[in-house]
């Protein structure tokens, strides 16, 4: 599979990393350590693309968008992967996966490659293997890799803490002034896009106008943080403030306009960050903030797997529904539970 990865042609290498990713996102003990030592022999070819990530409320034109950027830079000679997030249903755990129908043109593309992921229930709008679906696009050669989320809850905060860039986009008609600094995602956007500027031209400028004013506050206010172990996300908008003044652009994804915008943008952004240093440290940060976040992952899950966790929790899990004792001291009992094996006795 890894040769077929690094040196397939297109179609043989879309399958191979299609099987990867697959192998990546299953649950089994034996597939997780194939998926392992698949990412090791990748790892030496990986860190060389753009990782875009695109956030914004359902129905503001995410999918359009990317599909118009993807087409655009593959006319430039660029090669593109696409990964997008479905939400997952909290009944039925299923997913449409219906992103690659809305980039019907990107998709049929032998340059592209899009590959849609369940959230599974993952917080923040961003598949559990997103990162790793990332770094195997990147060792098949794909120098642009975007990341579109679901556009709810945390997106903004999980997609930033995987790319280099975050896009949100907006609609030009998306509420008062306020709204977007209420929110609290202008800190961590390095870019705001307002879309479908072609509906209404005057509320586009306004909102324009409106959400400059905004990233104008929260540079003067948003990053003067004297924390000293600052979050990875912080310490990157921290870097960025100092040489990246965040702006708002507007297109029409629909019909094609802003895009040239877009990217002189983006590249910019990237030239940027690549002088100063800001471009590497966000990485560096974002690899480790992503070492713990696999292993809050993985010590709940071994927790829920401790016998002495398993034999307690439907009696403790009772009593805490019927209201006959705390949920704190649950959580406390079966905690101590998976330290010693038996529970405390007071």
């Amino acid at each position: 599979m890894r040769d077929a990865i690094l040196h397939g042609d297109a179609s043989v290498q879309r399958r191979a990393i299609a099987k990867a990713i697959t192998l990546l996102e299953s649950t089994r003990a034996q597939h997780r350590a194939q998926g392992d030592a698949l990412l090791t022999a990748l790892l030496p070819y990986t860190g060389k693309s753009l990782r875009l990530g695109f956030s914004g409320v359902p129905g503001v034109g995410k999918s359009t968008l990317i599909e118009a950027l993807g087409l655009y830079l593959i006319d430039q000679g660029r090669r593109v992967a696409v990964l997008t997030i479905d939400p997952s249903s909290s009944v039925s755990g299923g997913s449409i996966l219906g992103d690659k129908t809305r980039m019907e043109k990107l998709s049929m593309h032998e340059q592209a490659f899009i590959r849609p992921s369940p959230s599974s229930g993952t917080l923040g709008g961003v598949a559990e293997k997103t990162r790793e679906a990332m770094l195997v696009c990147e060792a098949a050669g794909y120098d642009i890799v975007i990341v579109e989320t679901v556009g709810v809850g945390q997106s903004e905060v999980a997609v930033a803490g995987m790319t280099d860039m975050l896009v949100l986009m907006q609609l030009p008609n998306a509420g008062d002034d306020l709204q977007a600094i209420k929110k609290g995602v202008l800190e961590l956007a390095d870019l705001v896009l307002i879309n479908k500027a072609d509906i209404d031209a005057d509320a586009a400028t306004r909102a324009q106008a409106q959400i400059s004013s905004g990233l104008q506050l929260t540079e003067i206010h948003g990053h003067a943080s004297a924390h000293p172990h600052p979050h990875p996300q912080a310490a990157a908008g921290a870097q960025r403030a100092a040489h990246w003044q965040p702006r708002v652009i507007t297109s029409s994804a629909l019909h094609g306009q802003g895009i040239d915008t877009l990217w002189a943008a983006v590249r910019e952004f990237q030239t940027l960050q690549m002088a100063n240093g800001a471009f590497h440290t966000r990485r560096q940060s974002q690899a480790l903030a992503w070492m713990w976040q696999r292993i809050d992952a993985g010590l709940k899950q071994s927790f829920k797997n401790h016998p002495a966790v398993r034999q307690q929790l439907p009696q403790l899990s009772a009593a805490v529904q019927s209201g006959q004792i705390a949920a704190s001291t649950a959580a406390r009992h079966l905690l101590a539970a998976a330290a010693v094996g038996e529970a405390p006795t007071d």
